[in-house]
């Protein structure tokens, strides 16, 4: 069987229990709410311990933010990956749900994302720009594909509509709990109010001709 770990595996092992740990702690608060010495007290974690592996809160929160980018970004990849030869529509709404699909799956992570995104401690905002420079490539990558797809208006460059669809990646479920509001999380609840508000996302809701 397995003999007796080497001093690296312990180490891995520590550092992966201490990550563990700032998850579930990042994952239910806010950042300014977790304190190092509430992780190692909670957790029974040694500070000693802790502030071997991890300088400071910041460095954890980071550690936890990576996670959750490199997490998400994988998940999409699976799930997407047959994808592109679907029309530009069916792509975009299974992206869209594909990303929910993961949040519903891992809460923590998602209290973690919107965190990192939406309230940043400041003297983190560049380095979590950074982490997610991969996650924002491949969407981008993934959104070239979903546009060039679709039947462009008049005068609709491709390079606006896949900064309207950026943009509306991180309006679409704020609008679509708005739009159903209670609404049970059951994917095909979701799929059926996700496709009528996509159509109107998509193609607007006033006739051109009488909207002057």
């Amino acid at each position: 069987g397995a003999g007796p770990m080497t001093q690296k595996e312990r180490q891995e092992r520590s550092k992966r229990e201490i990550l563990r740990a700032a998850q579930e702690e990042f994952g239910a608060s806010s950042y300014e709410n977790v304190s190092m010495e509430g992780i190692c007290t909670r957790h029974g974690i040694s500070k000693g311990m802790m502030y071997h592996y991890y300088a400071n809160k910041d460095q954890l929160f980071l550690r936890c933010v990576e996670e959750v980018f490199n997490g998400l970004g994988s998940f999409l990849r699976e799930e997407c990956a047959g994808l592109v030869e679907k029309s530009g529509r069916e792509c975009l709404k299974q992206y869209l749900l594909a990303r929910e699909r993961y949040f519903q799956k891992y809460p923590k992570e998602k209290n973690i994302f919107e965190n990192a995104l939406f309230h940043p401690p400041k003297q983190l905002r560049e380095q979590i720009q950074q982490l997610r420079r991969p996650l924002r490539e491949y969407n981008s990558w993934l959104l070239q594909q979903v546009v060039s797809k679709l039947p462009l208006r008049p005068g609709i460059t491709e390079a606006q509509a896949r900064l309207y669809v950026e943009g509306i990646e991180y309006l679409f479920w704020e609008l679509l709990r708005q739009y159903r509001p209670g609404m049970e999380f059951d994917l095909h609840q979701v799929s059926l109010a996700g496709e009528e508000l996509l159509d109107m996302i998509l193609f607007g809701v006033a006739r051109q001709d009488a909207a002057k």
